[in-house]
């Protein structure tokens, strides 16, 4: 079960590349950036904001069965 992260980081985070807005996926495990198509994962309850280290997210999809 994915922890959530709270909506006040939610509000100040943003994606370390384009420094864009993020958003929650659907089942809580990262965060979104739309813009780069990058997801950022959760961990443990601490979204993992490094470039290198984010998924695309077709390759996000494709492991959750979007």
């Amino acid at each position: 079960m994915a922890e959530t992260i709270s909506k006040e980081l939610l509000e100040v985070i943003a994606c370390p590349k384009c420094k864009g807005e993020v958003e929650l996926s659907p089942k809580g495990d990262g965060l979104i950036c739309k813009r780069c198509r990058l997801v950022y994962e959760i961990r443990e309850g601490i979204p993992i904001m490094l470039i290198d280290e984010a998924i695309s997210l077709e390759k996000y999809q494709a492991r959750d069965g979007y």
